[in-house]
C-alpha cells in the first residue's frame, strides 16, 4: 500500500514536471517574435509571394534560414546527392499570349481594357459580327432574343435588368428587383447566349475607366484562375467562347457606334420597358492565344528527429505563398493569409528545437512543412502527399495546419478576441479531438469555435487549406483558423491589422497539442470517418 502511494505520488510529480516543461517552451513563442518574422515575410519587397515568382523564392529562403538557425535537419535529397530544405516541384501554367480585341479602329488588350471569364482560345485572329442584345434576358414577358439571331456572332449584354424612371423594375413591375439582378444572373445570361450560338459574349460591367479599375481590383483572384497552375501539363479542351467584362466605352466601340448612341439605346429600353435588341450592330477582330508556361516552385521542410518513437512523424504545416501583385500595381502582402501561419510554424519549430537541445524530447519526429501553391489549388501539399512524400505517409501520425490566425473576423468583431476556429479535429480521430480540447482547457483557455467544422457549412473551409491533402489519406488533422475578413485576398491584408496577442495564443495552443501528441505513449487512433 505504501509502495502504491509512493508510485502515485511519483507519477503526479512527473506529470506536473512535464506540464511545467511544456509551459516553459510554449512561452518562447512570443507576439514580438511573430511580428518580427511577419514584418519580413509580408513586406512589399516580397511582392505578395505569388507561387513561381521571385517573391515566393525570397520567402522560401527566409524560412529555410530560420530552420537552419534552429538546427532543424535538411532532409530533401538534392540532385548532387546531398540534402536541402527545399522540395522543388514543377508547375504548368495555362496563360495568355497575344490577347486583344480590335474594334472601331482601336485595339483593346487584356487585362488593361477587359477582364475575361472562361477557358477559351482563339489562336489566330478572327473577325466576327457583333450585335446589341439588351440585358440578355429571356422570359415569357420580356425577351431580348425575340427578334435577333446571334448564331456565330458576338453579343453585347448589359448587367442587371431594365428599370423604369419611376423606380419600378420592368420584369417584376415593382420596386423590387427580380432574380435577373442577383449574383447568379450573369451565369444565367451567359448560358442563354451560348445556347443560342453566341461566338463571344461581352458584358458591360463598368461605366467608366475608374469603375473598370475597381472591377479589376475586386476580381483579381478571378483573373488568376485563368492563369491557373497545375502539377501536370494541361490536358483540357479549350473552347472558343469567352465572356468579356468591359466598359461602356469599349462596348460602344465593339458595336461600331458612339457611347452616346449606346446610352440612348439603353435609355429607350428602360423608358418603354421593351427590348431594343438588334438596334446596334458592328464588327470586330480578336485573338486570344493560350500558352503553356512551366514554372518552378518549392516547399520548405525542416525536420526534428524524435527519440524512442522517431519513425512516427507529426507534421506542423502552413502555406507561405499568397496572390502577388494586382494589375494596378498594388501588392497583396498576405500578412494574415498565410504569413501568420508561416511565422507560427517558425516559432513552434524554434520551441521544439530548444526543448530537444535541452534534453526534453520530442519522442516522435516532427516535420515543419511550409508549402507553396496553396492559393493555386493546394498544389504544394498535394505534391508532398500525392507525388513525393519525403517521409512515409503510413508513418505520419497527424497534421496540424495553421492558416490565417491572429485577426478577428466579422463574426467575432466586438465580441471576442480569444477564440480560434478548430476544424477537422474529430473527422478521423476521436483521440485527437480530445487532446485538442484538453490542451486548451489546461493551458490556453480559448473559445474553440466549431462553426466551420459542420459539414453543412456553405464555406466548406475543411476542404480549402493544405491539411485536406493529408486528411484524404486518412491522416488525422486539425486546421486552426481565425476566419474571413474584409481584406481577404486584398491589398489591405497587412501586418498592422494583425492581433499578435491572439496569434501568440493560437500558436501556443498548436504547440501544446503537438507536445502531447509527440510525447504520448500510443500513436493516435484513426477511428472515425465523419464528413
Amino acid at each position: 500500500m505504501k509502495y502504491l502511494k509512493y508510485s502515485a505520488g511519483l507519477l503526479l510529480i512527473t506529470h506536473l514536471a512535464t506540464a511545467q516543461t511544456a509551459t516553459d517552451y510554449a512561452n518562447t513563442i512570443s507576439a514580438a517574435d511573430l511580428e518580427k518574422h511577419l514584418r519580413v515575410l509580408a513586406a512589399d519587397d516580397m511582392q505578395g509571394r505569388e507561387t513561381g515568382t521571385e517573391g515566393q523564392r525570397k520567402a522560401a529562403d527566409y524560412i529555410a534560414k530560420q530552420f537552419a538557425a534552429e538546427n532543424l535537419q535538411a532532409i530533401v535529397k538534392t540532385d548532387d546527392g546531398k540534402t536541402g530544405y527545399f522540395q522543388p516541384f514543377k508547375l504548368y501554367q495555362k496563360t495568355w499570349g497575344d490577347f486583344y480585341v480590335k474594334a472601331d479602329r482601336k485595339t483593346y488588350t487584356y487585362p488593361k481594357d477587359f477582364i475575361v471569364n472562361g477557358l477559351f482560345g482563339v489562336m489566330q485572329e478572327a473577325s466576327v459580327e457583333t450585335v446589341f442584345a439588351g440585358y440578355g434576358i429571356l422570359t415569357d414577358k420580356y425577351n431580348d432574343y425575340a427578334k435577333i439571331n446571334i448564331q456565330g456572332k458576338a453579343v453585347v449584354i448589359l448587367e442587371g435588368e431594365p428599370k423604369k424612371a419611376n423606380g419600378n423594375y420592368v420584369i417584376s413591375n415593382s420596386d423590387k428587383a427580380s432574380d435577373w439582378s442577383n449574383d447568379e444572373s450573369l451565369r444565367k445570361k451567359v448560358t442563354i447566349a451560348k445556347d443560342k450560338g453566341a461566338e463571344q459574349i461581352f458584358i458591360v460591367s463598368a461605366e467608366s475607366p475608374e469603375a473598370y479599375r475597381r472591377l479589376v481590383a475586386e476580381r483579381s483572384a478571378l483573373m488568376g484562375r485563368f492563369n491557373r497552375l497545375s502539377l501536370r501539363p494541361a490536358m483540357e479542351k479549350i473552347g472558343a467562347v469567352g465572356t468579356f467584362l468591359i466598359t461602356q466605352d469599349m462596348a460602344a466601340a465593339v458595336l461600331n457606334t458612339t457611347t452616346a448612341k449606346l446610352q440612348s439605346a439603353v435609355a429607350k429600353i428602360n423608358k418603354t420597358g421593351k427590348t431594343n435588341s438588334g438596334a446596334l450592330k458592328g464588327k470586330i477582330s480578336l485573338k486570344a492565344e493560350r500558352k503553356d508556361v512551366q514554372l518552378e516552385s518549392s516547399n520548405v521542410l525542416g525536420f526534428l528527429e524524435g527519440s524512442d518513437k522517431k519513425d512516427e512523424i507529426v507534421v506542423i504545416s502552413s502555406h507561405y505563398d499568397h496572390i502577388g501583385v494586382n494589375p494596378d500595381g498594388q501588392v497583396n502582402n498576405g500578412a494574415n493569409d498565410d504569413g501568420s501561419g508561416t511565422v507560427s510554424v517558425i516559432e513552434i519549430a524554434q520551441a521544439f528545437a530548444k526543448a530537444k537541445a535541452e534534453g526534453h524530447g520530442p519522442r516522435r519526429s516532427m516535420l515543419f512543412l511550409t508549402v507553396s501553391g496553396e492559393e493555386k489549388g493546394l498544389l504544394g501539399s498535394e505534391y508532398y502527399t500525392d507525388m513525393s512524400p519525403v517521409l512515409p505517409l503510413e508513418k505520419t501520425v497527424c497534421d496540424l495546419n495553421i492558416d490565417m490566425v491572429g485577426r478577428v473576423d466579422d463574426l467575432h468583431e466586438g465580441k471576442s478576441d480569444n477564440y480560434i476556429y478548430v476544424i477537422g479535429s474529430d473527422k478521423l480521430s476521436s483521440e485527437l479531438h480530445q487532446i485538442s480540447e484538453d490542451a486548451n482547457r489546461k493551458y490556453t483557455m480559448m473559445e474553440l469555435d466549431y462553426k466551420y467544422n459542420e459539414p453543412s457549412d456553405p464555406q466548406r473551409i475543411y476542404y480549402r487549406s493544405d491539411h485536406y491533402n493529408f486528411a484524404k489519406h486518412k491522416i488525422p488533422i486539425i486546421f486552426y483558423f481565425n476566419g474571413l475578413h474584409a481584406d481577404y485576398h486584398r491589398p489591405g491584408d497587412d501586418v498592422e491589422k494583425i492581433n499578435f496577442t491572439l496569434a501568440e495564443k493560437s500558436a501556443r495552443l498548436v504547440f501544446y497539442t503537438a507536445w502531447e501528441i509527440v510525447n504520448r505513449e500510443n500513436k493516435l487512433v484513426v477511428d472515425s470517418n465523419k464528413p
